[in-house]
């Protein structure tokens, strides 16, 4: 059952990534459809466990949000910044929204400390959730 998710997972970041990779180079029009795409799997995520408090549908809310605020032409970088994102979680299971997501103070209970926001962007790729990690701590507070 987690590979026929995880697959599914794997497959939705890989479609958004090519949507938002030709929207930036080829056809703008690509990246409306990176949008809807976007929208769909939030709704999806939504429906499999309908809480937004759900890691899962926190991380696609905020991808769909720079989605949108990079529709404004100042912002447009941002595209490029996703594609990296999406790119990198696609090829290296490494989603650097999710681990920015597991810092916000509705994800932990943890106190903020360098070592514990080092270990969260620097820790080795994670099968399934970035909230709980299965390996050790890369960085040990010495206090």
């Amino acid at each position: 059952m987690f590979t026929t998710k995880f697959n599914l997972i794997w497959t939705y970041w890989f479609i958004a990534d090519l949507l938002l990779i030709v929207g930036v180079t080829v056809e703008p029009q690509a990246i409306g459809w990176a949008i809807a795409f976007n929208i769909i799997q939030v709704i999806h995520f939504f429906w499999l466990t309908p809480q937004i408090s759900n890691f899962a549908v926190q991380v696609r809310i905020a991808y769909l949000f720079l989605l949108l605020i990079a529709l404004y032409p100042p912002l447009y970088f941002i595209f490029y910044l996703q594609i990296i994102g999406t790119t990198a979680m696609v090829v290296f299971n490494y989603c650097f929204l999710a681990r920015f997501m597991s810092l916000m103070p509705w994800n932990t209970s943890q106190a903020y400390t360098l070592p514990y926001i080092l270990n969260t962007f620097l820790s080795k790729p994670v099968e399934g959730s970035v909230q709980q990690p299965k390996q050790p701590t890369l960085y040990r507070s010495s206090l």
